[in-house]
């Protein structure tokens, strides 16, 4: 009889370590006694270490160590491999982009926008059509999987815009092999050629370097506009964020664009707050972590924009994107445009296993000003505005123009 292989000694210093690391590093001792399904911690350990011991692979030991974590049902814990485990795990193809920024609605993945001058506004492709297939990967089947798996968030907006994005991505240069459905649900097919955009590279611990983009313009002449993509590169994007506001004292209001924006550093979303807000003693929210209590202390800045605040959220605004648009919504700062939120607002960390892999954690419970946990609920907005297909695909953004009628009834 052949022996089957068995995992390697690092993917099972590996799993010690993950186990130990949510033992020591979870802020609620109450909750891992008691986890939902009635185990606790200490018996999900000796469970999943006879079935690691016994799996025949190292992959199959590293999904195992996956599916133990999924027993915590809380975001911003994962095992992050360069072998995914199956194509529902998000890659990260390269710096190189189409110019496409996809968004989950009505059941599908659709463009939700095209970058002005990238190589998708080049290659004709417009808003509103549904994103079939990148290079092979079938988004709808990927699609109907995610939304049946049990366990998944209740919103599967985030994850689905992270595969797409994954494959979206790549080497510059590199073309993306992309089919469509177009306005009339024709299959259109377009060979996109990738192009590094504009912005700055930032690398966050172990993670590979990414690039974080910002966009500030007028949709109306008395109007500002910011967009970003992270909430990283802490130097570039707050002189940026800084500079779009000092230009923009004077105007009617201002729209903060958090859709699709996964978050990134929370001391972030406080510091760009000190823009928006005059108050002394005023903070976005705590961090509570096991012995410690942190709160995200807003230092009010020199010059404040004081006119209206609109932020738009979506699906995939997540982490540091909800801190920010549910901070400040407690603290009648801005008014909320869009859908509701992830509800995934756990501050994490990420290490490296002895295995090689990169594990995330979470490290402290986020509770907003007004007293509200955003993990599993999300924020929601103040005026829910769905996306449409059939605006899209008539060059509409229902959410922003929303956003732009409230700022202007809001002030004479």
């Amino acid at each position: 009889m052949r022996m089957l292989a068995q995992p390697s000694a690092e993917t099972m210093a590996s799993f010690e370590k993950v186990w130990q690391t949510v033992e020591q590093r979870h802020w609620d001792p109450a909750f891992l006694a008691k986890l939902p399904g009635g185990r606790s911690w200490r018996e999900v350990h000796d469970e999943y270490l006879q079935l690691i011991k016994q799996a025949p692979s190292d992959m199959e030991g590293r999904a195992l160590i996956a599916r133990m974590l999924s027993l915590l049902g809380q975001s911003h814990y994962a095992v992050l491999t360069g072998e995914p485990a199956d194509d529902l795990t998000p890659v990260q193809g390269g710096v190189g982009a189409t110019g496409i920024d996809p968004m989950f609605t009505e059941g599908c993945m659709l463009v939700r926008a095209v970058a002005a001058n990238s190589p998708a506004a080049r290659a004709g492709i417009r808003p509103g059509w549904e994103i079939v297939s990148i290079d092979g990967f079938d988004v709808r089947q990927a699609t109907a999987r995610i939304r049946e798996r049990p366990g998944q968030l209740k919103q599967p907006s985030s994850l689905l815009r992270m595969l797409v994005l994954g494959r979206l991505s790549g080497p510059p240069g590199v073309a993306a092999r992309i089919t469509f459905a177009g306005a009339h649900n024709q299959l259109i097919r377009r060979s996109i050629v990738r192009e590094r955009p504009s912005g700055n590279l930032s690398r966050f611990g172990f993670l590979p370097p990414t690039l974080v983009e910002f966009t500030a313009s007028r949709p109306r002449p008395d109007i500002g506009y910011v967009r970003f993509n992270l909430f990283l590169d802490p130097p570039g994007l707050m002189a940026k964020f800084e500079e779009a506001i000092r230009s923009c004292l004077r105007c009617r209001g201002l729209v903060i664009d958090l859709r699709g924006n996964p978050g990134g550093l929370a001391i972030l979303a406080a510091s760009m707050t000190g823009f928006l807000i005059d108050t002394p003693d005023t903070y976005l929210g705590t961090l509570y972590q096991r012995e410690v209590q942190l709160k995200l202390i807003v230092n009010p800045r020199l010059e404040v924009f004081s006119g209206p605040v609109a932020i738009l959220v979506d699906g995939s605004s997540v982490s540091t994107s909800e801190i920010m648009a549910g901070g400040l919504q407690d603290l009648k700062r801005a008014r909320i445009f869009g859908e509701r939120t992830a509800g995934a607002a756990l501050p994490s960390m990420v290490e490296r296993l002895p295995n090689g892999d990169l594990f995330q954690y979470a490290v402290a419970n986020y509770v907003s000003a007004g007293g509200q946990t955003l993990e599993g609920r999300g924020v929601t907005p103040d005026v829910v505005v769905p996306t449409p297909r059939a605006a899209l695909l008539r060059g509409q953004d229902p959410v922003l123009e929303a956003a732009l009628h409230w700022l202007y009834e809001s002030r004479p």
